[in-house]
């Protein structure tokens, strides 16, 4: 990946839907250039997709929790193939230290936050959770 790759990059992170024309004219190169570049980073890897990102609602009524969860060595995959079955968990992450993994997830209200973790609780390899609500997002930065 060069100069150009990281620069094409940049400019669909802003707008995903420019044109293929309109991304030449910025990077100040052939529009078959671009379209090869496009094609080399999909095919490698580097862009995978894209997405609309939609705006957070101003009064969005939701709870966000972090889920930390400290599970048995020899079931940890066995859990995690029952995190994943949880439509409330959007993230899921392998971690270090105390906790094993760490899910991001979503309810309606604290009554089905209380729910969701009791369910999480009983995968079978569940050892231990430790459970946070969001308060605020102060930045929310595209990765």
């Amino acid at each position: 990946m060069d100069h150009l790759d990281r620069r094409l990059i940049e400019l669909l992170k802003v707008n995903a839907r420019l044109p293929v024309v309109t991304l030449a004219r910025s990077l100040g190169c052939a529009r078959s250039t671009v379209q090869l570049r496009l094609k080399a980073l999909e095919d490698s890897g580097v862009i995978s997709g894209y997405t609309v990102s939609l705006k957070a609602r101003r009064h969005d009524s939701s709870i966000r929790a972090m889920v930390l969860i400290s599970s048995d060595s020899k079931t940890e995959f066995d859990v995690i193939k029952g995190l994943i079955r949880r439509h409330e968990i959007v993230k899921l992450y392998s971690i270090s230290g105390r906790y094993d993994l760490c899910a991001i997830l979503t309810t309606e209200s604290t009554q089905e936050l209380d729910a969701v973790i009791d369910k999480i609780r009983a995968i079978k390899g569940v050892v231990d959770t430790f459970s946070t609500i969001v308060l605020s997002t102060k930045l929310d930065r595209p990765e």
